[in-house]
């Protein structure tokens, strides 16, 4: 997603179009998504009509239109984003709230989705059971998928894919004795083994933090063979149906945990901007924030949740001045986005803090490169 979101961030198109329509996980709800979806196209076709071309018109329709009419809304999320230029258009399904809507302009409109996704922690869940291990994508506590079968990522892997079937790689014998006991670890450790290195070839793609969900034994013999034990950033030991629930209900049950991990990048960060500020690399003011930014000297952006605005852009000039009214002419409603965007474009990070810890007199600080 960031490596889509940075590629429509850079590209330029006259017109760009963005689309986006609320859409539903759920049957019966996902029945209501098409005709939300043809009543955004009909606002984006009378548009590109009034205030362009026909030949440019006709051309992103197309391009829209070959990309959505056989699009299956089973795979629905909470935002159907569609991003069309005369070259082509991409389809993007997110796990985020998001206005309906339809914006024409020379670039896409990505600032908000960068944002609501730099917020966001996303992470794989692994579950663990002697029989069976799922692998599950989230973003704080909504699914993204649970892999299977006809999850794109895994066509041809190298290891299993998921969900992965234990075939007797442990037998039960007399639970009584010490070394059925010692059998059974060596066979599941085994299983887990297999299970890890199919965790990690799509680890690969992504990089993201594990949460491995499963009783004590199994999570402490999954620790025991990951190759990668550093990115476990939480196990969980008391959920329930763990091969059967349903996968929202697995990630339910890992919330307090994820939450918990969050406090601890919270607590974290202000180490690190105490850090920054005594080795002179700490930026407060907000002009300065966004030069540095803007010339990508920003390591880390840290952000009070749900700080914006709005200001007075030149990009040309690099400068940025506080306005008070966010729909007056000329003003950008949203500043902090657009050094969100910057900080991320130029391969830094951005971190949203809660407001007791990063309060109205320092709402944004940037740790700088150098």
């Amino acid at each position: 997603m960031k490596a889509t979101l940075k590629s429509l961030r850079e590209t330029k198109a006259n017109p760009a179009v963005s689309i986006f329509v609320k859409t539903h996980r759920e049957h019966p709800d996902n029945q209501k998504d098409p005709i939300a979806l043809k009543n955004q196209l009909k606002v984006v076709e009378e548009r590109l009509n009034n205030e362009y071309d026909k030949s440019t018109a006709t051309s992103i329709l197309e391009n829209i239109q070959n990309k959505t009419s056989d699009l299956n809304h089973n795979y629905n999320l909470d935002t159907l984003a569609i991003f069309a230029s005369t070259d082509d258009a991409q389809i993007v399904r997110m796990p985020i709230d998001t206005k309906e809507r339809v914006i024409i302009s020379d670039r896409f409109a990505t600032r908000d989705l960068v944002r609501d996704m730099a917020s966001a922690v996303h992470y794989y869940t692994v579950v663990l059971t002697r029989d069976k291990a799922r692998l599950i994508e989230a973003s704080n506590d909504r699914v993204v998928k649970e892999f299977d079968q006809d999850t794109d990522a895994q066509n041809n892997m190298e290891n299993i894919p998921f969900p992965v079937e234990n075939n007797g790689l442990y037998t039960t014998g007399d639970a009584g004795s010490d070394r059925s006991a010692n059998n059974e670890s060596s066979y599941l450790k085994e299983f887990f083994n297999q299970v890890d290195k199919s965790v990690q070839e799509l680890w690969g793609e992504n990089k993201m933090p594990l949460v491995i969900v499963g009783d004590a034994k199994n999570i402490g013999y999954y620790k025991d063979v990951c190759d990668r034990p550093d990115n476990i950033i939480a196990t969980v030991s008391n959920a329930t149906n763990l091969e059967e629930g349903s996968a929202q209900h697995i990630i339910d049950s890992v919330q307090e945990a994820v939450e918990n991990y969050r406090s601890s990048l919270h607590q974290a960060a202000m180490g690190e901007i105490d850090k920054a500020r005594g080795a002179n690399m700490l930026q407060t003011d907000l002009q300065e924030v966004y030069r540095s930014a803007f010339q990508g000297v920003g390591e880390t952006l840290y952000v009070r949740r749900g700080y914006m605005q709005p200001a007075m852009i030149d990009e040309a000039a690099q400068t940025l001045s506080m306005a008070d009214d966010a729909t007056a002419q000329g003003v950008t409603d949203d500043a902090v986005g657009e050094i969100i965007e910057h900080v991320i474009h130029n391969g830094g990070k951005a971190v949203f803090m809660p407001q007791e810890l990063m309060g109205a007199d320092q709402p944004i600080a940037l740790v700088t490169r150098y």
